[in-house]
C-alpha cells in the first residue's frame, strides 16, 4: 500500500505572535494544511492519507478537514510525537496497528505547511521510493554554503555544485524506516532532524528527486506573505 503522511505537529514558534500553530493560519481563505492535503487528494495512488497533528490540535485538526474537504474515510488524523521524527514513526505505529506493514508498503511523508507541491514531485517520490526504498526532495543549491563550527568564523566552504536544499516530500519504504530508525539510540534520535540521515548512516543510499523552488515551507511571517503572493499570481493567470 501506499500511504501519504502530512506533519502537522509543529507549533510554528517562528511565525511570531499568531494563537494558532502556523499549519492552521488562513492562506486564501483556507487554512494552509488544508491546501497541502487537497495535493494529495488529486492523486489517487494514495491508500490512506495520515495527518500527524500536535496532541492538543487534534479536533481542530479535524473539524477544518470536515469543513473544507468533508468526513472522508481515506484521511485519518493521529497525534504526534515530540519531534519530527518521532512524528513520523507514530504515524507508522498507526498504519501497523490498523492495517499491517507488508514488505512494499512505502510512506510519503510532507510537510503541512509546504503547500504548494506538484503533481510530478509526488509522483516522482512514489516511484522512487518502490524502487530505491529512500527518496529525498531537493532543488539546487543557489548560494554559497557557508559552514562553521562555532558560528563565528568560516570552517569551510563546501562546493556549491555538490550542494543541494532539502525540502519534502520525503519517501520511505516503511519496514526498512522502522528497521532502522529503533536500531538508534536516543542520543542519535536527538541529534536526528532529518529522516533521511537515518538511512544515510545506515549505508543505504537515498534516491533524489528535483524539487522546485517555489515549494517554499511556510515557517515566517515573510514566508506567509511570499505564500499569498504565489497564490495571488496563479489566480490572476
Amino acid at each position: 500500500m501506499i500511504y501519504a503522511e502530512i506533519l502537522a505537529g509543529g507549533k510554528g514558534t517562528r511565525m511570531g505572535n499568531v494563537n494558532m500553530p502556523k499549519q492552521f493560519l488562513t492562506l486564501d481563505n483556507k487554512p494552509i494544511i488544508i491546501h497541502t492535503i487537497e495535493k494529495f487528494l488529486l492523486n489517487d495512488r494514495f491508500d490512506k492519507i495520515i495527518v500527524v497533528a500536535p496532541k492538543d490540535w487534534i479536533n481542530h485538526t479535524r473539524d477544518i478537514i470536515n469543513r473544507f474537504i468533508g468526513d472522508l474515510d481515506q484521511i485519518q488524523v493521529v497525534a504526534g510525537g515530540k519531534d519530527r521524527n518521532d512524528s513520523i514513526i507514530k504515524g507508522v505505529e498507526y498504519i501497523d496497528k490498523t492495517f499491517g506493514i507488508n514488505d512494499d508498503d512505502v510512506v510519503v511523508t510532507h510537510d503541512s505547511v509546504r503547500p504548494f507541491l506538484t503533481h510530478r514531485i509526488i509522483e516522482e517520490n512514489i516511484d522512487a521510493a518502490l524502487e530505491y526504498g529512500s527518496v529525498d526532495t531537493v532543488i539546487d543549491a543557489i548560494d554559497t554554503i557557508i559552514q562553521s563550527e562555532d558560528g563565528e568564523v568560516i570552517s569551510e566552504i563546501p562546493v556549491r555544485d555538490t550542494m543541494f536544499q532539502g525540502q519534502t516530500p520525503q519517501s520511505f519504504n516503511i519496514q526498512k524506516l522502522v528497521k532502522y530508525y529503533n536500531s538508534l539510540n536516543e542520543e542519535e534520535k536527538n541529534i536526528l532532524t532529518d529522516a533521511c540521515k537515518i538511512f544515510a548512516l545506515k549505508g543505504e543510499k537515498v534516491k533524489l528527486v528535483k524539487g522546485e523552488v517555489f515549494n517554499i515551507k511556510v515557517t515566517t511571517p515573510y514566508d506567509l506573505k511570499v505564500a499569498n503572493a504565489i497564490i495571488q499570481e496563479r489566480i490572476s493567470r
